[in-house]
C-alpha cells in the first residue's frame, strides 16, 4: 500500500478526529451498515474515556452520539484482552440509560440504546467475525411464542413513538461485536467493507458505502498535518509495544497476571514487552523513512533514535 493510498486505523481516528459532528458522516455510516437502516447523528457527547494521553495505558476509546430519533449509541474500540468485558459494556449501557430519566418522570422518556464494540483481540469461540444480541422473551412451556406487548402497551407506546408499536427488542439494549482479527474475507458486502478498513485501513476506490466514501476524505494519511502524521506514528508504536508486551507475558508466563488486570505477574512482562516492542517499532519507522531517503536529523526528530543508531539501519 502507497502513502497515497494510506487510511488511518479507525481506533486512532475515533479517539483524534471522528468525535468532531463535522465528521459525523463516518459514524454514521458505519452505524447504518450494522442497523441495517439510515441513521442520523445528531449530537456527540464527550465521555471520560475519551481523554486523550501519550501512553493509552486502558488501550480503549468511546464515543457516545444521538441520533435524530433520540436513541443513544455508544461505539467502543477495545484493543486488548479484558476478562470483564461484557461486565462493563454492560455497565455502558445501564449508565446510558440511567443518565435519561430524572426522579418523577415517566419511563417511556427512556431511548434505546445501541453498543457497538470493536474488538481487536480475540475474544470468544465462534466462526463468525460480526454478532448481534438484542432481548427476546421466548416461552418455555410453548414453543416458538415470543412474548409482544399487549393492547394497554400498545396503545401507550403507539402514541409516544409516532404510531409505530416497539417490540421489546426495540426497547432493550442492542449489542453489536466485531471482532477484526477473525476476518479474512474478500470484501464484498458493506459489513465486509467495513471490517477490511478496521482491520487494515483499506477502502476500496469503488466503494459505494456513503461511510467509507467519507471515510476516503477524511481519514486519507497523506492529508493529515506533520505533527498529525506524527501522532499517528507514535500512538501505533505504542500499539505494537502494547501487542508485543502480551506475546511477550505469554511467553514469559505472566498470561494469567495480564489477563487478571496487570497485576504482579504481568508487570514483568509488560515491562519488558513494551521497552521491547517500543525500540523495535521505532527502528522499523527508522528504516523506512531511512529508504525513502529523508535527512537523518528528521528521522531522530520523529523517531527519538540517535543518529548513531540510525547509521547502523
Amino acid at each position: 500500500m502507497t502513502e497515497n493510498s494510506r487510511y488511518i486505523r479507525f481506533d486512532w481516528a475515533i479517539k483524534r478526529i471522528l468525535r468532531d459532528k463535522a465528521n459525523k458522516k463516518v459514524l454514521e455510516g458505519l452505524i447504518s451498515v450494522l442497523l441495517k437502516e439510515p441513521v442520523t447523528i445528531t449530537e456527540i457527547l464527550e465521555s471520560e474515556n475519551n481523554k486523550i494521553r501519550r501512553e493509552d495505558k486502558d488501550n480503549r476509546v468511546d464515543v457516545k452520539a444521538k441520533t435524530g430519533k433520540g436513541e443513544m449509541i455508544i461505539v467502543e474500540v477495545q484493543l486488548t484482552k479484558e476478562t470483564d468485558f461484557f461486565n462493563r459494556i454492560l455497565f455502558g449501557t445501564t449508565t446510558a440509560i440511567n443518565d435519561q430519566i430524572s426522579i418523577g418522570q415517566d419511563y417511556s422518556v427512556i431511548k434505546k440504546v445501541y453498543s457497538i464494540n470493536i474488538l481487536y483481540f480475540d475474544f470468544g469461540k465462534g466462526d463468525d467475525y460480526a454478532y448481534h444480541g438484542y432481548m427476546e422473551f421466548h416461552g418455555m412451556t410453548k414453543e416458538g411464542s415470543v412474548l409482544s406487548f399487549n393492547s394497554e402497551n400498545e396503545q401507550k407506546y403507539a402514541t409516544k413513538t409516532f404510531n409505530r408499536v416497539l417490540p421489546p427488542e426495540e426497547v432493550f439494549p442492542e449489542y453489536f461485536l466485531l471482532r477484526v482479527n477473525q476476518f479474512n474475507e474478500v470484501a464484498k458486502t458493506p459489513i465486509e467493507e467495513w471490517m477490511a478498513y478496521l482491520k487494515d485501513g483499506i477502502i476500496k476506490d469503488d466503494t459505494k458505502d456513503p461511510g467509507l466514501q467519507e471515510a476516503r476524505e477524511k481519514l486519507a494519511f497523506m492529508k493529515m498535518t506533520d505533527q498529525e502524521r506524527r501522532e499517528y506514528r507514535d500512538y501505533m508504536v505504542s500499539v505494537h509495544a502494547a501487542q508485543d508486551a502480551i506475546d511477550t507475558a505469554k511467553s514469559d508466563g505472566y498470561e494469567e497476571g495480564y489477563y487478571e488486570g496487570i497485576e504482579k505477574g504481568m508487570e514483568k512482562g509488560m515491562e519488558k514487552g513494551v521497552e521491547k516492542g517500543i525500540d523495535q517499532e521505532k527502528k522499523a519507522i527508522a528504516q523506512k523513512m531511512k529508504a525513502k531517503g529523508m535527512p537523518v536529523e528528521m528521522i531522530a526528530d520523529m523517531t527519538g533514535l540517535a543518529d548513531e543508531e540510525i547509521a547502523k539501519l
